[in-house]
């Protein structure tokens, strides 16, 4: 019998949570194969299997347990059960189904019983107002009609009528660090957040005319994320305590920008990085950031890919917020908020025309950016967005050619 420990995971981390098992209780388990996901307040990982054998878990999903804890038992002296070997007579003769649900547009992460969606697919009943009530989440019969005999009436799927429920759910070390974090930001800084809004006409017609030709030659979409990121990068170099940090008595400037991208994932907001962004081509970053959200949303992401950011943007346009004012990502002094693109009517040369607009929002910390720094980054970055010709080399071709 072998013990499986809960690894070191960082310096500073005593605990994690066991967010689930992946092999049974009483599963042969292969070497190397993963047993379990572990979440840090950091990141989530997986624990594998040391040595072949029977699985005996010592925690319950949802524990906290200590770094060098017993997370499972392996008996590796268990003889390997023999493979199910399916009835050749099943295979030689399949029984035709009875009956065959329709084929409906639901969700391929919705899951019925055979009779729930056809009534699903007569009624045309949104699956996101039913609460699912069968085995594993699955939606059945009773599910569906209850929800289709109060129409209009409740907004919490499938909860009785004047219900006063009140459920208690543990908070994930996740949660508790963005919570901590946060309250700390607001504590420790002095936050001021300052706007503008940017002219998203000439980045929309460079993605509409090269879109095809950039997925084509990298494999990758032209987002809207890589201008943004290259945008701030200029604008760093040009800003430097917006890319400092306060580190007691001493400043800490950055000859570089690592920029945090913030990505919402079921567990929660995590702020992947991406290393030196005015390295990067605009390829480089759209490659990366795939990279980095499907790790996020997968929960794969490591400590190192998600400490040491200079500078973070987040967009809550995808959402559909118009404004907000976002919160520092201590230790940094700053963070961009893109919003959702608006049609709206401009003055333009004295006449009035409908543009495609977005606000920006840059919060900082007052005690290392002043007034001017904060309002000359924005308004470069703006620039640099409104002529994005300007991110190759930083300034206008002509003034250059003039050494103006």
């Amino acid at each position: 019998m072998i013990s499986i420990k809960v690894p070191t995971v960082g310096e500073s981390i005593t605990e994690v949570t066991l967010l689930k098992w992946t092999k049974k209780e009483g599963e042969w388990v292969d070497r190397d194969e993963v047993i379990a996901e572990l979440e840090s307040e950091k990141a989530t990982f997986e624990v594998n299997a040391e040595q072949a054998g029977m699985l005996f878990q010592k925690a319950k999903e949802g524990d906290s347990i200590l770094i060098g804890d017993i997370l499972a038992d392996i008996d590796e002296t268990a003889p390997k059960p023999a493979q199910a070997e399916a009835p050749a007579a099943e295979a030689a003769n399949p029984v035709a189904p009875t009956s065959q649900a329709p084929t409906t547009s639901m969700p391929s992460n919705v899951k019925t019983t055979p009779v729930a969606a056809a009534i699903i697919a007569d009624k045309k009943v949104d699956t996101t107002q039913i609460k699912a009530s069968g085995y594993a989440g699955k939606i059945t019969k009773t599910d569906v009609l209850e929800a289709l005999s109060n129409p209009g009436k409740n907004a919490f799927p499938g909860q009785a009528l004047f219900t006063r429920e009140v459920r208690s759910e543990k908070m994930s070390n996740l949660r508790k660090t963005i919570s901590r974090r946060l309250v700390e930001s607001k504590n420790t800084t002095a936050m001021l957040t300052t706007f503008n809004e940017v002219d998203m006409t000439a980045i929309m017609n460079i993605r509409k005319q090269f879109k095809d030709k950039f997925k084509e030659a990298h494999g990758v979409n032209l987002g809207f994320m890589s201008f943004f990121t290259k945008a701030c990068a200029i604008a760093l170099s040009e800003w430097p305590s917006v890319n400092a940090f306060i580190d007691g008595d001493q400043v800490l400037y950055h000859d570089y920008a690592d920029i945090s991208i913030a990505v919402s994932t079921p567990r929660g907001l995590t702020v992947p990085v991406l290393r030196n962004v005015e390295s990067l081509s605009m390829a480089d970053v759209e490659k990366k950031i795939i990279e980095l959200a499907g790790k996020a949303r997968d929960s794969k992401l490591t400590a190192d890919e998600l400490t040491g950011g200079t500078f973070t943007i987040t967009n809550g346009g995808v959402f559909g917020s118009l404004m907000s004012t976002p919160i520092i990502n201590i230790p940094q002094s700053a963070i961009l908020g893109m919003h959702k693109i608006q049609d709206r009517p401009m003055a333009v040369n004295g006449k009035v025309e409908i543009l495609p607009m977005m606000y920006l929002a840059l919060s900082y910390d007052h005690r290392i950016i002043d007034g001017r720094e904060s309002v000359g980054f924005l308004v470069r970055v703006k620039a640099l967005l409104e002529s994005p010709a300007l991110l190759l080399m930083g300034k206008d071709p002509v003034a250059s050619l003039l050494e103006l």
